[in-house]
């Protein structure tokens, strides 16, 4: 059976820039893909967000241009800017059509953002 799954990401930058962007992207996307066993025609759609502090480039863009998502719709959006919240940080949610179970789902937390989900270590 296929479900639709949501995977999520998230990692924290260094800096504002787009090279900076780029490499987050394509580091979190390609350790999302691994890690989950998905090929980019298998996923519905792609959201992204950037904490308020981030605002360099798109990621969509280095999702399509160096992870082959010419074919994934994608948005971005700017994160909730929270009291105390994590600082530059790119979050991800993929939409996944797969045939695993929620408990089989492997979400990523990178860098500084390993702290907004400790349980899931």
């Amino acid at each position: 059976m296929v479900y639709s799954r949501g995977i999520r990401g998230a990692i924290t930058l260094s800096s504002n820039t787009k090279e900076e962007i780029k490499s987050a992207t394509v580091e979190l996307l390609n350790k999302m893909i691994i890690e989950n066993d998905i090929s980019t025609e298998d996923i519905a759609f792609a959201i992204f967000t950037l904490t308020d502090d981030l605002n360099a480039d798109f990621p969509a863009k280095y999702a399509r241009l160096e992870c082959g998502f010419s074919e994934v719709p994608m948005m971005c959006y700017h994160e909730l800017d929270v009291a105390m919240s994590l600082r530059m940080c790119l979050r991800i949610l993929l939409n996944v059509n797969t045939d695993k179970k929620q408990n089989e789902i492997r979400h990523v937390y990178l860098k500084g953002a390993s702290v907004l989900r400790q349980d899931l270590k």
